[in-house]
């Protein structure tokens, strides 16, 4: 690949360079901190759009959770938005006191009105979401260790994967016209993998081509993953993993993808752009000294901050960010709704990955999902983030513990 990308002033030389020889290997060391590599995820939690009826029984699906004697003190104590010691301890004053207030109220309220009050709190705030959140206080929602479950081609294919990603682009996308993508494994032999040839942008604003990347971006970088991390051969239990080339050119080959294969990694070089510029944006939420990435070793968490704050200088001095300021500018009325639009379709995407049989799958699929939610959620709060006080917690923004370590490891990946 080579050349400038669409709708952004940036060619794909510049980005490798930054990325191979600042940005990597920097990112790859933050993701072996504590901080960032234990994810809690719930990986039980049904398919809200059609009966799970192709789950994985490969065993490389399977994802082992973390035991509780190997999680962090700091993590596995605090709430997920619990970044220092000091924060947990006013926190938990804060509750303490909040709890006395609504105790005194709770008692004339009906079971009713109190679930009532709980489903508006939870869609407060859930207003900048742009991700469904899994519930952190399930019995259900597990630790991981990223490290320990990595991604890579598992044997999950055929007909359950391709409704995932047949859902995710016809439902929930907003797309090109005509897009040249594998037609339905389920359906009767129609000569090869597709007859659309042509592309056409026609009648589509810059905000639904963004969406519309993203989302492809996304599917190309999972299937680079898979393609680089296969299962080449097992002999005696013992399995060998690396690059499969093979697999590689029929999923992205100009010939084998009817010239759609070269776009597709286009794709994922803009969502790189998109992750790098929320990057950029929400250093001042990181540089304030209440932000701490507790872990109870403090010797630890000051230099996982040091090393976040090196990456954020980083992503500042590329020169060639995209710039979300012209997405969302027409009219008042008009772009809200856009917006409203944008956010609710990739929250259903979100959502569509609880449907995914294989639980490494899942796994990876939530995480990456989560943390291109977390950048958008970061590049529609820039007002939010720069009004944040010093010295106490965000009011009108704040990430969670989960947000952060999935805007890390999407962007790692």
């Amino acid at each position: 690949l080579t050349g400038v990308l669409d709708d952004c002033l940036c060619d794909i030389e510049s980005i490798d360079d930054f990325n191979t020889f600042k940005i990597f290997p920097k990112i790859q060391k933050l993701q072996e901190r504590d901080y960032f590599r234990y994810y809690k995820v719930n990986l039980k939690r049904p398919c809200p759009f059609w009966a799970d009826d192709g789950h994985c029984s490969i065993k490389d699906c399977h994802v082992e959770p973390c035991p509780e004697s190997k999680i962090p003190v700091g993590i596995k104590a605090g709430s997920s938005n619990k970044y220092s010691k000091a924060a947990n301890n006013s926190k938990e004053l804060e509750d303490c006191e909040q709890a006395n207030k609504l105790g005194a109220v709770n008692s004339t309220l009906s079971n009713q009105s109190k679930e009532a009050f709980i489903d508006w709190a939870r869609y407060d705030d859930s207003q900048d979401h742009f991700c469904e959140l899994d519930d952190e206080r399930s019995p259900d929602a597990q630790y991981v260790d990223l490290l320990l479950n990595p991604e890579r081609y598992t044997g999950y294919k055929g007909p359950s994967a391709w409704r995932v990603w047949n859902s995710i682009y016809e439902e929930n996308c907003f797309k090109p016209r005509s897009v040249y993508r594998p037609l339905n494994p389920l359906a009767p032999s129609r000569g090869g993998l597709g007859s659309v040839c042509c592309f056409s942008w026609t009648g589509l604003c810059l905000e639904k081509r963004v969406f519309y990347k993203l989302i492809s971006g996304l599917h190309a970088s999972i299937n680079l993953h898979l393609c680089a991390n296969y299962l080449l051969e097992e002999t005696w239990g013992k399995p060998r993993w690396g690059p499969n080339v093979k697999e590689f050119t029929r999923r992205f080959d100009p010939a084998e993808t009817k010239g759609e294969g070269p776009r597709r990694l286009k794709n994922l070089y803009f969502l790189y752009l998109i992750e790098l510029r929320a990057l950029s944006k929400v250093a001042p939420y990181f540089e304030r000294a209440v932000v701490d990435l507790y872990t109870g070793n403090g010797h630890e968490d000051a230099e996982s901050k040091a090393l976040l704050l090196d990456i954020f200088r980083d992503t500042k001095s590329f020169h060639m960010h995209f710039d979300e300021k012209s997405m969302f500018a027409g009219d008042k009325k008009g772009a809200k709704s856009l917006k409203e639009e944008f956010r609710l379709h990739f929250k259903n995407i979100s959502r569509i990955m609880d449907c995914v049989g294989c639980d490494k799958c899942r796994l990876w699929g939530k995480l990456q999902t989560q943390g291109l939610g977390t950048a958008l959620k970061i590049l529609f709060s820039e007002k939010e983030i720069q009004s944040l006080p010093e010295n106490s917690p965000s009011k009108g923004f704040q990430l969670t513990r989960q947000e952060i370590v999935a805007l890390v490891n999407a962007f790692g990946r």
